[in-house]
C-alpha cells in the first residue's frame, strides 16, 4: 500500500510499489520512437572510380607533371637565378642610356600574352561546338559527359602553356649564361673600382673592367641583377610567341564566311603587338637591338615548332595523294577550303 498527496489530500493506493528501472523499461516500451525502424549503414553508394575517370584524371596528371617540369626551372631561375658577370668598357657608348621604365609591363606583356590566345580559344571551340562544326565525342569525367569545347579547349590552352614555358625557359638559359650588359648598365650601376675612381676617370678609358662595385644606393637588388640580362629579350620572345600562336590557331580553327578579311585583320592585330613591344624595348633601353632580334626569331621559332608539330592544328589539313597519272601529287580537299 502506498500513501501520496494530490491537492493537499491524502489518498491510499494498492498499487505495489515498482523500481526506477521498471519504470523506464516500461516508457520505452510504450515510446513511439521504439517502433521506428532499425537504421543500417548501405555500403551500396560507396564512392568509386570508373575506368575512364581514372584515364582522364592520369593524363591530366601527366599533362601538370610535364609543364611543371619545365615549368619549375622558369621559376628557379627567377627566384635564385644569378647571371654571368660580365665586365665592360667604361666608354661603350652602348651601355650609356638613361633608365626608362618600361612601356609594355610584365604585367601588361602576361595578360595580353596568355589571355588573347585564351579568349580565342574559348570563343572560338565554344561556337564550333555550339554550331555542330565538331563530330561529337563520348567522354565522362566521374559520370557526368564532358562538352567536346571543353576538351578542345582544354588542349590548345595546354599546349599554349606548354609552349610558353619551354620558350621561356630557352629565354632564360641564355640570358643567364650570357649575362649581356643592358643599355643602362652604367646609369643603374655607377661603378666604382678598387682604387676608388670611376668610368669618368681618364685611367678606366679602353680598359676592359671586371672588377668593380655598384654605387647606386637607390637601385634594389633586382634591378641590378636585372641589367645583366638582356640577351635575348624575354619580352620580345614571349609576345612573339603568343601571337604568332593566336594567329596561326584562327587560322587553322575561325570559319566565318561574313567576311573573309576578318580573321586575317585579328592575325594583323596579334603580330603587330608583338612587334610593338619588341620594339618598345629598344626604345627603353632595355634591350640592344640584337637582343631584340634574337628573342623575336626565337618566339616565332619555337610557336612554329608547336604549331606545327605539337597542336596538330594543321595536321590534316595537306594530304599528299598519289595519282596514276598526270600530276604525282594533289591537295586534300581540305587545302582548298575558304578560309
Amino acid at each position: 500500500m502506498r500513501l501520496f498527496f494530490k491537492n493537499n489530500l491524502l489518498f491510499m493506493t494498492n498499487r505495489p510499489n515498482r523500481s526506477i528501472q521498471a519504470i523506464q523499461e516500461e516508457a520505452t516500451e510504450n515510446s513511439p520512437l521504439n517502433n521506428r525502424p532499425v537504421s543500417t549503414i548501405d555500403n551500396s553508394n560507396k564512392f568509386t572510380m570508373d575506368a575512364e575517370t581514372k584515364r582522364i584524371l592520369t593524363k591530366i596528371a601527366i599533362d601538370v607533371i610535364l609543364l611543371g617540369s619545365v615549368g619549375f626551372p622558369v621559376l628557379a631561375y627567377f627566384l635564385f637565378g644569378v647571371p654571368y658577370e660580365r665586365g665592360f668598357f667604361c666608354d661603350d657608348q652602348s651601355l650609356m642610356y638613361p633608365f626608362h621604365d618600361s612601356t609594355v609591363t610584365s604585367a601588361m606583356l602576361y595578360s595580353f600574352g596568355f589571355g588573347i590566345p585564351t579568349i580565342c580559344i574559348l570563343i572560338i571551340e565554344y561556337l564550333r561546338w555550339r554550331l555542330n562544326m565538331e563530330p561529337e565525342r563520348e567522354l565522362k569525367l566521374f559520370g557526368r559527359s564532358i562538352p567536346v569545347w571543353v576538351i578542345n579547349a582544354y588542349r590548345f590552352i595546354g599546349i599554349l602553356l606548354f609552349g610558353a614555358a619551354c620558350s621561356q625557359l630557352i629565354t632564360d638559359i641564355a640570358k643567364y649564361t650570357i649575362g649581356r650588359l643592358r643599355p643602362h648598365f652604367l646609369s643603374v650601376c655607377q661603378p666604382i673600382m678598387p682604387d676608388g675612381t670611376n668610368c669618368s676617370d681618364i685611367i678606366n678609358h679602353n680598359k676592359y673592367i671586371i672588377d668593380f662595385t655598384c654605387s647606386n644606393e637607390n637601385a634594389s637588388k633586382r634591378k641590378l641583377k636585372e641589367m645583366r640580362l638582356s640577351f635575348l629579350s624575354g619580352h620580345s620572345s614571349f609576345s612573339m610567341y603568343t601571337m604568332v600562336y593566336a594567329a596561326l590557331y584562327i587560322h587553322s580553327r575561325m570559319e566565318w564566311k561574313g567576311s573573309k578579311l576578318f580573321k586575317h585583320f585579328l592575325q594583323f592585330i596579334f603580330i603587330a603587338l608583338a612587334w610593338y613591344t619588341a620594339l618598345s624595348r629598344v626604345s627603353n633601353y632595355k634591350h640592344h637591338w640584337s637582343d631584340v632580334m634574337a628573342g623575336s626569331i626565337q618566339g616565332l621559332f619555337v610557336s612554329l615548332l608547336i604549331v606545327f608539330g605539337v597542336s596538330g592544328l594543321f595536321k590534316n589539313k595537306f594530304k599528299i595523294v598519289e595519282q596514276p597519272k598526270g600530276s604525282r601529287y594533289e591537295l586534300n580537299s581540305h587545302s582548298t577550303r575558304s578560309n
